[in-house]
């Protein structure tokens, strides 16, 4: 995993390995995926998207 010192900057060092995330259009929300399993881990509750994970085309 990435790692975060100092902590409360508000930035990460480095890029969240095994994790990607995909823009749901019908809710408007970004869906965080583990890479190995495909499952779905996580999802925003804002339109942002999460900071340090990357983006599936």
């Amino acid at each position: 995993m990435a790692t975060n010192p100092p902590t409360g900057d508000g930035h990460r060092k480095g890029a969240v390995r095994d994790r990607s995330q995909v823009y749901n259009p019908k809710n408007d929300k970004w869906t965080k995926r583990d890479t190995d399993s495909g499952r779905f881990i996580d999802q925003k509750a804002d339109d942002k998207p999460f900071k340090g994970v990357r983006k599936e085309k």
